[in-house]
């Protein structure tokens, strides 16, 4: 079985903990501005912890799993919808219409075994990742709101989460995609990126809260 190392522990650890502190931030934030947007930021940080834990204790196969796969697409979907809500209002019925009914695609056909989850997987994670890398860099020209300097950061969060649900994808197709991803090269990165990732997240998130 390919359980983490040592060092992926430690690395898995301190995503974790990030995960929490980003919670528990998110809920201070939410506390006295009573804003939708933060609560989907504590979906995603809350499942981004859950996934660690399972991680630790279970090893990599369970990546493969339909609910594993289905519910760590909770992260980028909690994360893109919480930027949208947050910075581009006037999209977020659009988007939350589309980023459910991409979730529940990944879910029915992950759980079914259907063909067409080579199509719903790529895209959902597609299309959130680049909502999470560009929204950041886009606010100041199209959305609402101005974001405090270093909220960038998100963005570079959101490239990294994009390259991971690529090589977690790959593991759930049983093939490398882009004859790249392979299961042992994803299970080489996956907990390295999963910290540099967090730690994005939370650079540009802290820059943004107030209070």
């Amino acid at each position: 079985m390919n359980h983490p190392t040592v060092l992926d522990i430690i690395l898995l650890l301190a995503t974790g903990l990030t995960a929490v502190y980003m919670v528990w931030r998110f809920w201070k934030r939410y506390g006295w501005e009573k804003k939708v947007y933060a609560l989907y930021y504590i979906l995603g940080f809350a499942v981004l912890f859950v996934s660690g834990v399972l991680l630790i204790f279970m090893g990599y196969e369970i990546l493969a799993t339909p609910f594993v796969l289905t519910v760590a697409s909770l992260i980028p979907f909690g994360i893109s919808v919480g930027i949208v809500r947050q910075y581009f209002e006037q999209y977020k019925k659009a988007y939350i219409w589309f980023a459910t009914i991409g979730l529940l695609a990944i879910a029915f056909t992950s759980f079914t075994g259907s063909p067409l989850k080579k199509f719903a997987v790529p895209i959902f994670h597609s299309v959130a990742g680049l909502i999470i890398f560009l929204g950041p860099f886009l606010v100041k020209k199209y959305g609402e709101g101005r974001p405090a300097k270093g909220f960038f950061w998100v963005g570079i969060g959101g490239l990294l989460i994009g390259i991971g649900g690529i090589a977690l994808a790959s593991l759930s197709f049983g093939a490398p995609l882009l004859g790249i991803f392979t299961a042992d090269l994803v299970f080489n990165i996956l907990a390295g990126l999963l910290l540099l990732m967090s730690l994005a997240f939370a650079w540009g998130f802290m820059k943004d809260i107030k209070g």
